[in-house]
């Protein structure tokens, strides 16, 4: 991988990093790198709801025509959905402005290939050469140059994908629907109603500096709240461009992507239609997910952190189901990236099919105590080689005996080492953490 791609495309703060000159050159080397691969001479556009997507619209859109390839745009809408569409549209490829779950000030630009997925490290390689070696991008000039174009019922269209992958009768289910001020703010409460949901949305009037302003997945505090003040079922909460959800239960308790994940799983393994009986999550995931899931005797996967990685490893073996503890969710049988509202249907149809409470479902896996410290190192690759270190884990696992578990691993994005620990004694995980960060420290 480049050094401008990261793991979820290009991020930066937008008009200082992330410049318009800068989206330009990636719009018209993607544009030509897709167009080339696919024969295809038409790229998809989506945004969330951030006062720079139009500013960085605008520089995507004539970089992608200077290119010769036509734009067509589908506006405000979840990144998933542009996905769906980029496949459902026939284009060579989608491009989604957003930061999904970052403050206003950053922005980003991700493609995704003609099938939906996000494009491999390979091709993110080559469009990085094309962005520093622009004279090999051929340019055409009058009727050769793009033109672009408005989708009109992109929305709908998406709507319509959402309600027929899960055609569930929701009528008798009061449901607050936090939309993050993003860009779920109009499918989010359209679709639940057109199931039958009475809906109550809050975060739902976005002005271009309000996404994720104390609200959404990362800030839940105030749907906890409104889902007892209301008498609800249980809550729903999305990002800035809604790939994720999280969810509050009636009582007003935070129901995270692990537990999500556990109710979900059972019942796909119930119905018979969890394919390879396997879930495939990352190191990150609570210990007590992997207890429930071995109880129900279905089989778990890990990965490094990074939907991503969840992503590569499901293809690996086959399975259609897996996810992270944001609530970052996959269903691959319908979608080819995470969708926090298809996740959202996903589990309202466990609750209404069961006709148990969210609290209930929940209760079927124990949340083990979980303590995670960081540590600012000067070199990470040193902490993270160290035998001394290694013999200390191996030595504190086993005193856990099984019980618990420890994750040491190096930040991929800052100069910081996180310890991480698992177990049901609260007082011997924070001895355990205190003498493995002192000797990261030591270390380092």
């Amino acid at each position: 991988m480049g050094v401008l791609f990261g793991t979820d495309g290009v991020r930066g703060v937008a008009n200082r990093e992330l410049t318009p000159e800068l989206a330009l050159s990636i719009g018209r080397a993607g544009a030509y790198v897709l167009s080339r691969e696919t024969g295809n001479t038409t790229l998809l556009i989506g945004r969330d709801t951030r006062i720079s997507g139009d500013m960085l619209e605008a520089a995507l859109t004539a970089g992608i025509c200077s290119a010769g390839v036509n734009v067509l745009k589908a506006g405000i809408l979840p990144t998933p959905a542009i996905a769906y569409l980029t496949s459902a549209l026939g284009t060579s490829g989608g491009v989604v402005i957003s930061a999904s779950h970052n403050p206003v000030a950053d922005n980003g630009i991700k493609f995704f290939g003609p099938s939906g997925y996000k494009l491999s490290d390979l091709m993110e390689e080559e469009i990085e050469r094309l962005i520093d070696n622009p004279d090999k991008i051929p340019l055409p000039v009058g009727g050769g140059v793009g033109r672009s174009y408005q989708v009109e019922d992109a929305l709908d269209r998406y709507v319509n994908f959402l309600v027929d992958a899960v055609p569930v009768d929701l009528s008798g289910l009061k449901v607050v629907v936090d939309c993050a001020n993003g860009a779920a703010f109009a499918v989010a409460p359209r679709v639940l109603t057109k199931l039958g949901a009475e809906v109550i949305a809050i975060n739902n009037t976005p002005d271009g500096v309000n996404i994720n302003d104390n609200c959404g997945s990362t800030h839940p505090g105030e749907l906890m709240k409104k889902v007892v003040e209301y008498g609800a079922d249980l809550g729903l909460a999305h990002d800035g461009d809604a790939d994720r959800v999280l969810a509050v239960d009636e009582c007003g308790n935070l129901v995270d992507g692990d537990r999500i994940m556990v109710i979900c799983a059972r019942h796909l393994k119930e119905k018979g239609e969890l394919a390879r009986n396997t879930v495939v999550v990352t190191v990150m995931s609570n210990l007590g997910l992997h207890l429930a899931l071995r109880e129900s005797g279905i089989n778990v996967l890990e990965t490094s952190v990074g939907d991503r990685y969840v992503l590569e490893e499901c293809l690996r073996c086959g399975s259609v189901f897996g996810g992270e503890q944001s609530g970052h969710i996959l269903f691959l049988d319908h979608t080819p990236t995470g969708d926090g509202l298809l996740t959202a249907l996903k589990l309202l149809a466990v609750v209404k099919e069961s006709g148990k409470s969210l609290t209930e479902l929940a209760a079927q896996m124990e949340r083990l105590p979980q303590i995670l410290k960081n540590v600012k190192v000067e070199d990470k690759q040193a902490v993270m080689s160290s035998p001394v270190l290694s013999e200390a884990i191996r030595q504190q696992e086993r005193l856990l005996a099984g019980q618990g578990r420890i994750l040491v691993r190096p930040s991929g994005t800052e100069p910081l080492v996180r310890v991480m620990v698992e177990g049901r004694n609260m007082d011997e995980l924070e001895k355990i953490v205190d003498e493995l960060t002192s000797l990261v420290k030591e270390i380092a």
